[in-house]
């Protein structure tokens, strides 16, 4: 089975522009998470896809793969769809480039799903929120599952409301997306045609496309402590957690 790994990046961000590019320890966030895609050994391939020149000069200059899309996409999932139809793959694993602090093990999560399941067409992971804040955080996607780890729903508020009982755990989406190539596909010829899906649209979770409209969602639970920067505030949050690690990843 082919499998290549996919990092969208935009410059154009509404809430962070240029955020791909932002220094932690001396590297751009983009570069952080291709080192450790890099590491995942099920990879054929690791590529960046972006629709600035600005972005590919960087790649270039640090020796990354990157793929020039269109600038056209709304989405970050419409950008992984071009490449996978220029790159064919049996599975494409779309990571978010602004979670600097992913680890390959947890990368590597999103694929096992389908070795055992030759019918799934879509996988993402959460893990365990350990810090409150980030349960009233709208920027932070809590993940709602059934008994078997199946997407109900995702959502920026805090839900489910634990009615009696506040020892519940909620728990936040890890951005990383396994795809067959048909899943893509369908995603991209929806948006074409109707655009963002109902409560995709309301609570800007691309996701929410696929348990709309009835496909099957296999999320898996990791133990990462991974951040994703979506905040001025995230990006000090982040660069202070390097510090601690003294920036151990960085040659």
């Amino acid at each position: 089975m082919k499998i290549i790994a996919v990092i969208p990046a935009r410059y154009k961000s509404s809430r962070f522009p240029g955020k791909p590019l932002v220094d932690i320890c001396g590297k751009p966030m983009i570069w952080w998470v291709y080192q450790q895609a890099l590491k995942v050994e099920e990879f054929s391939e690791v590529y960046v896809a972006t629709d600035d020149e600005r972005i590919k000069e960087v790649c270039d200059q640090l020796s990354m793969n990157v793929v020039m899309t269109s600038s056209e996409h709304p989405t970050g999932t419409d950008r992984v769809g071009e490449v996978a139809q220029k790159i064919p793959a049996d599975l494409i694993v779309n990571i978010q480039g602004d979670e600097p602090l992913i680890e390959s093990s947890t990368i590597r999560a999103a694929i096992l799903p389908f070795y055992d399941d030759s019918t799934l067409r879509v996988s993402n992971l959460m893990t365990k929120i350990s810090n409150p804040v980030d349960v009233i955080n709208p920027t932070v996607p809590k993940v709602i599952v059934n008994k078997d780890g199946v997407g109900v729903y995702l959502t920026r508020a805090a839900t489910p409301h634990p009615k009696g009982n506040i020892e519940y755990d909620f728990y936040k989406q890890v951005c990383v997306y396994g795809f067959r190539p048909e899943a893509l596909k369908f995603f991209c010829d929806y948006g074409k045609k109707f655009g963002k899906a109902k409560i995709e649209a309301i609570e800007d979770i691309e996701l929410l496309r696929f348990i709309e409209n009835g496909y099957k969602v296999q999320f898996i639970e990791v133990q990462s402590d991974t951040v994703a920067v979506d905040t001025l505030n995230d990006l000090h949050r982040v660069r202070d957690i390097m510090k601690k690690r003294r920036c151990a990843y960085e040659h």
